[in-house]
């Protein structure tokens, strides 16, 4: 598997997958889990420690990832002009659909 630098607004990241858009799918999967987590007993991690809190409703203060309109995707690195750009809305359609088929899978399997 090749290395990708996936990155989309304020969101970094270095991801191994087969293909460019598998890599802009994973980025949109960690990027989303900040929204929906998917795990329903996360493990706790060093942002779980109580100096997190903020003082107005009990929120963490960690930064959250924001996508723009467009993800950029390259083998060599980030910023390049070269880089294979995508809608990001389709590149979250699309892991919206591999959420969606999951879920279901998993209910057919509890139901069996």
């Amino acid at each position: 598997m090749a290395k990708f630098y996936v990155q989309s607004g304020s969101f970094r990241t270095v991801v191994a997958a087969q293909s460019a858009s598998k890599a802009a799918l994973w980025g949109v999967h960690q990027v989303m889990q900040q929204v929906l987590p998917l795990e329903t007993h996360p493990e706790p991690t060093a942002s779980d420690d109580p100096k997190n809190v903020s003082r107005c409703g009990g929120e963490r203060e960690t930064p959250v990832a924001v996508l723009s309109a467009r993800i950029r995707v390259d083998e060599r690195g980030f910023d390049r002009h070269d880089a294979t750009e995508m809608p990001t809305m389709e590149v979250v359609g699309q892991w919206n659909q591999m959420v969606t088929t999951l879920d279901r899978l998993e209910r057919m399997l509890y139901q069996a």
